[in-house]
């Protein structure tokens, strides 16, 4: 009989060069169409190990770990001053599936800077903020904004510490008013004393003490 001899199927040249192009392991930089690069380590394609990357558009860069593409693990990203081109530090800590979450610290553009937990790249949990005017604010924060107990103090020394919602004093509280030796206790709602007691706190160690100290009961 006679033998019928198939021929053998060639593969795809596509398919080849797609095995190539599969990116695996520490490259050098690979350019994006809209011109981003990446120099770094890679797993099936994706960023995933150790790397940095600079976006084109703004000159900011990132520089640290990666999960499956994402910014994930330890980094920090700076952003280029507009005037000087010198690289300034935005955010230096932890991350989960791009965003900032975990113990990190974060610079704002006016002077201001936070250290403190993170989660879903908003401050939540334990942190610190240090404010432009010299305020400095210890304790519980919630989606972006102090929430739980806390402290607050202000420039003068003097300060708040209790509880707090959605960024003001709300629920019990004492706001020491150490430039005048007094101590307010009470409940405050929504920034505001609702009612409460006010004593001599330190009034003869105050700066600037009132004239006459408030009677006993």
């Amino acid at each position: 009989t006679p033998v019928v001899k198939y021929p053998r199927a060639t593969e795809p040249l596509w398919h080849e060069w797609d095995r190539k192009a599969q990116k695996c392991g520490l490259r050098h930089t690979v350019y994006a169409v809209n011109g981003d690069r990446y120099t770094g380590e890679w797993l099936d394609n994706l960023k995933h190990g150790k790397g940095i990357q600079v976006w084109k558009r703004t000159g900011a860069i990132y520089s640290g770990d990666w999960k499956f593409g994402k910014r994930d693990g330890y980094g920090s990203y700076s952003i280029p001053d507009p005037v000087t081109k010198e690289y300034k530090k935005v955010y230096t800590g932890w991350w989960k599936n791009n965003r900032k979450c975990g113990y990190g610290t974060t610079f704002y553009p006016i002077g201001e800077h936070y250290e403190g937990e993170w989660s879903g790249g908003l401050r939540s949990g334990w942190g610190r903020m240090y404010y432009q005017d010299g305020s400095i604010y210890e304790g519980q924060w919630l989606e972006d904004q102090p929430n739980g107990e806390g402290m607050l103090r202000l420039p003068n020394e003097n300060r708040y510490e209790g509880r707090w919602k959605d960024g003001k004093k709300h629920g019990p509280g004492k706001f020491f008013y150490l430039d005048k030796g007094q101590l307010f206790e009470g409940i405050w709602a929504a920034d505001i004393p609702k009612c409460g007691i006010l004593i001599d706190f330190g009034r003869d160690e105050a700066p600037v003490p009132t004239q006459y100290p408030i009677p006993k009961v």
